[in-house]
């Protein structure tokens, strides 16, 4: 097999040769704040997914959840996504002071439309904001705060296509690795068993996730 990346499009304009231009009605859907629809989506929301890069342009996507309401809206143009405990790796929020942009996609259970909100962000340890956050188990060290440049909801072709939330088209989880198997596996530890690893990610949930 050839290098994938030969050939690339190394061009917007090539790129654009592909497709038809942007519908109208999905340029305009960007309101640029986080009207009262907007709350009441994130209020609804339980999970969300946020994408950062780092100073030299690592990215990274990382999966953040919690009662819904756990992200708070501190006005029209900003929300609050308090920390909470994990591995310490803190790949978000050093991407985060590094680049200082973030964005994030909300998901509510059984809906397909999902909300985008993206812009300028910053990691903060003010006391007087974060006691305005609602915990998402111990208080949090920290909160990122991000600056709504772009909202809209985005369409819900994806979750249509891949019938996320209808259980007949999941798979059967007997076919699957379990958790432990994948963790053990990418350890890399020999003297570390899928045993070992079940009882341990079972006293995390049990003693650790708050």
């Amino acid at each position: 097999m050839t290098d994938p990346f030969d050939g690339a499009l190394e061009q917007v304009a090539e790129l654009r040769e592909f497709y038809e231009a942007a519908m109208e009605r999905a340029v305009r859907k960007d309101v640029g704040r986080l009207d009262e629809m907007c709350r009441r989506l994130i209020a609804a929301a339980p999970m969300l997914f946020v994408a950062t890069y780092s100073e030299e342009g690592q990215c990274d996507v990382s999966p953040r959840g919690g009662p819904p309401g756990f992200v708070t809206v501190l006005d029209d143009r900003h929300l609050a996504i308090p920390d909470a405990t994990g591995n310490r790796r803190l790949d978000t929020l050093e991407n985060v002071v590094e680049s200082g942009r973030a964005a994030v996609i909300f998901v509510i259970p059984g809906r397909d439309t999902t909300l985008r909100v993206n812009g300028r962000a910053c990691v903060t340890a003010r006391p007087d904001l974060l006691d305005r956050l609602r915990p998402v188990g111990k208080p949090p060290r920290t909160a990122i705060v991000i600056e709504a440049e772009e909202v809209y909801a985005h369409c819900p072709k994806a979750f249509v296509r891949s019938k996320l939330w209808d259980p007949a088209s999941w798979p059967d989880p007997a076919g699957l690795p379990t958790p432990a198997e994948v963790s053990t596996a990418h350890q890399r530890d020999p003297d570390w068993s899928v045993e070992q690893e079940e009882r341990r990610q079972a006293d995390a949930l049990l003693h650790r996730l708050d």
